[in-house]
């Protein structure tokens, strides 16, 4: 979607939004008094089943997250670091990626820097990796809300993430946007179009405390499975109210823990990979698209 169709789509959003409202202010009374049939607002409980797509017992993890791969590597990942350089192959790839995707947008973008960051910028790679190519702009440039553009920038890049599936040595590519004014929290940032480290990583001696990050992701497991049984019970309102306090609860616990000492390696960040390599993070976004269908569905 270009710059174009996006403001004029925000347009005939906060157009029908606005109709919307209206006619819910000249309903509000009518719904609120008279009789209503109970059937309706309060549909019959459904018998206390579990799901087939829960897992066995509140709490369990699944055993495809391996604790090793958390470990702390001695090197760099080598395909990609030469004398602590990326590999200039690899970074003129990372480049044009990065360009391709701009120019799709079709809107009038200087590029500021293509940066390298995540795992594999540090000492912390493993199979589970992916590629974190952040794209740099200063939104000051572009005459609109922040709000709006990284609204705008967030649609296009998740609709590429969703349509392209690119690796390099096995690891797959992941697109962000990022303002030139954001501050992005990370031990190790590579400048791709510098070719040289914002922030280099320093190997550590540092045990990473799995044991804790697995109690701090079985909480939040099982609180993911408490959803599951509002479903399942048609507490659609409960179920929403849930999931809105979980997914705050994870995106604060992750940033409690990157704003940590420990940073990358910190229980909470670990936790926070532990969820989202073993699909309870998807499980939940799935859980608010299902929940969000059913509390606007009539029986």
């Amino acid at each position: 979607m270009n710059w174009n169709g996006y403001v004029k789509t925000l347009k005939e959003i906060e157009k029908y939004q606005r109709k919307v409202r209206k006619k819910h202010a000249r309903n509000k009374k009518m719904y609120t008094q008279g009789k209503q049939d109970a059937g309706v607002s309060y549909p019959k409980k459904a018998k206390a089943t579990r799901s087939n797509s829960s897992p066995s017992g509140f709490g369990a993890i699944g055993e495809e997250v391996e604790a090793d791969s958390f470990d702390i590597k001695e090197t760099l990942e080598p395909s990609f670091w030469i004398d602590n350089r990326l590999d200039s192959e690899i970074s003129q790839r990372l480049t044009a990626i990065a360009n391709d995707f701009i120019e799709e947008l079709d809107i009038d973008a200087k590029i500021e820097d293509i940066r390298f960051t995540g795992s594999l910028a540090n000492y912390n790679w493993s199979k589970y990796s992916d590629i974190d190519l952040h794209i740099i702009l200063d939104f000051s440039k572009f005459g609109a809300e922040k709000a709006v553009l990284k609204g705008f920038f967030d649609t296009n890049r998740i609709l590429w993430n969703d349509t392209h599936s690119i690796t390099i040595h096995g690891y797959e590519v992941e697109i962000y946007v990022e303002d030139v004014n954001e501050e992005h929290i990370s031990s190790g940032v590579y400048s791709i179009k510098n070719h040289k480290w914002i922030q280099q990583p320093i190997p550590r001696e540092e045990k990473v405390d799995v044991a804790t990050a697995r109690k701090k992701s079985d909480n939040i497991l099982t609180r993911i499975n408490m959803v599951d049984r509002y479903m399942e019970d048609s507490e659609i309102k409960q179920a929403q109210r849930s999931i809105k306090r979980l997914k705050q609860k994870v995106r604060k616990m992750r940033a409690a823990g990157l704003k940590s000492s420990r940073r990358e390696y910190s229980p909470e960040n670990i936790a926070f990979k532990i969820l989202r390599r073993d699909g309870s993070l998807d499980r939940l976004e799935n859980l608010k698209q299902k929940a969000y269908d059913k509390g606007k569905s009539i029986k």
